[in-house]
């Protein structure tokens, strides 16, 4: 089981699949969308989509030359949230800390 885990967690685990997976919350996207979106070479992306594809957090459909993703494990978006919870409680205790040392810099000088 940990092995697993952490295979979903490097499967999530670049800025450009983080960004895919936020974009893909709100509901199927074309790859036409999500590169306008995104901004990346199309090759680029598109790697970036088979790995969460293979991983089975998305999925696709095709009408005509049409490709669409969308979410098959939407637990990921919460996943996301609870991630950016963490990272915002530490950024606030760093920031927190560095204010005390700032003030107790200033209150030793005199």
């Amino acid at each position: 089981m940990y092995k697993l885990k952490a295979d979903l967690f490097k499967s999530i685990g670049h800025p450009m699949r983080v960004r895919i997976l936020e974009i893909l919350a709100n509901g199927p996207v074309s790859v036409g969308e999500l590169n306008k979106q995104i901004g990346a070479e199309a090759s680029h992306l598109s790697q970036q989509l088979g790995i969460l594809k293979r991983a089975g957090i998305i999925s696709s459909t095709k009408q005509g030359s049409s490709v669409t993703y969308f979410l098959v494990q939407n637990e990921v978006i919460d996943l996301l949230h609870l991630a950016k919870g963490i990272i915002t409680n530490v950024l606030t205790e760093a920031t927190s800390m560095l204010e005390n040392i700032k003030s107790s810099d200033t209150t030793s000088v005199g």
